[in-house]
């Protein structure tokens, strides 16, 4: 089911407007969804956790990142920033990891976890593992975060490019995720959001069965002005996307938010 949100934001003035969009879908060979999201716009948070473990581990693990991060954020929304998205991570890494404790069933589930915080003019990216967030800026395409991967860690050492790495049978290991291990670190990553952005956060089910290359064509073909974006074409564009990673075969869950800035 597809959720949607409008918020304008009275610290960016009567001209900037927030258009949210954001779905979760099984995918084509997957019998459950482990992805989770989380959409709060009275506060400007967005989550998006792709859960991974056997008897229903990743479905626990993942569900509980996204309520268990919020929950500690929406306690201190007054405090700095990163430094409260970091420990939110911390708060739910350890529920997850004592959770996994008390059930051998459950035992090395986990969870990745990215999220867009925005706060006044400025986007608060917190990440552990693989999934991510992009930024589409002039027609342009940047991803903001960096997967938590064995791939990625051969792709700082310039063992091989991005396309090898597409290739790597390797490219799901996973390095850092939430609830694995009794401690996690995330990263946090900024950027200053101006009229005309599009952000999106998404599991690998997406960014690993769309190209970077694809994903910009389908953007820019359904949406040619940012600024004249509406809530049906940003509602469009993420069935579109979703679509497309279904029909490049859809091996995994699928979730993907959407923000617009207008």
């Amino acid at each position: 089911m597809l959720c949607y949100f409008i918020f304008v934001s009275k610290t960016w003035g009567e001209l900037m407007s927030l258009i949210f969009s954001g779905a979760s879908n099984v995918g084509m060979k997957r019998k459950s969804n482990q992805d989770s999201i989380y959409m709060n716009p009275k506060v400007n948070v967005f989550l998006v956790a792709d859960g991974m473990g056997g008897h229903n581990g990743g479905d626990i693990a993942s569900q509980m990142a996204v309520k268990l991060v919020p929950e500690f954020l929406l306690q201190n929304l007054d405090t700095d920033p990163t430094s409260t998205l970091i420990n939110s991570i911390k708060y739910a890494n350890l529920a997850i990891f004592n959770r996994a404790k008390e059930d051998s069933l459950l035992k090395g589930m986990g969870t990745t976890i990215v999220g867009l915080y925005l706060k006044g003019k400025t986007v608060y990216i917190p990440n552990v593992g693989d999934s991510r967030a992009y930024l589409i800026n002039k027609k342009r395409l940047f991803q903001l975060s960096r997967d938590h991967s064995l791939v990625q860690e051969k792709l700082n050492l310039a063992i091989y490019t991005r396309d090898e790495a597409a290739k790597d049978p390797m490219k799901n290991v996973l390095i850092r995720t939430v609830g694995y291990e009794e401690d996690v670190n995330a990263d946090v990553y900024t950027y200053n959001v101006s009229r005309g952005d599009i952000l999106y956060i998404c599991s690998d089910g997406l960014h690993g069965k769309v190209s970077d290359r694809d994903v910009i064509s389908i953007i820019n073909d359904k949406i040619p002005d940012p600024l004249e974006i509406s809530q049906d074409k940003l509602d469009l564009l993420v069935k579109t996307l979703i679509g497309q990673a279904n029909a490049n075969g859809g091996q995994d869950n699928i979730s993907l938010i959407m923000v617009a800035a207008i």
